[in-house]
């Protein structure tokens, strides 16, 4: 499943550098995760990178966008291609 910013974000600009699909990005209050972007690293890392460096833990599974494995890595092929 895609991954989403809670609204505990300290706007701290750790997680958009690290997101190989370019999902994150400055929303009108925090940081907002495009679901049609996260494949929650699938395809780059073994594990989610914007959850890995994020100092608050505020990134976490969407259950409003839920995808299974296969769909994620569907979805990395998807956006390679484009």
């Amino acid at each position: 499943m895609a991954l989403k910013i809670t609204d505990q974000c300290i706007n701290c600009d750790a997680c958009p550098a690290e997101c190989p699909n370019e999902a994150i990005a400055a929303g009108s209050i925090i940081y907002e995760i495009n679901h049609e972007r996260c494949t929650e690293c699938v395809g780059h890392f073994d594990e989610p990178q914007c959850m890995a460096v994020c100092p608050v833990e505020c990134i976490v599974k969407d259950p409003a966008h839920a995808e299974t494995p296969a769909q994620l890595q569907a979805k990395y092929e998807r956006l390679q291609a484009a």
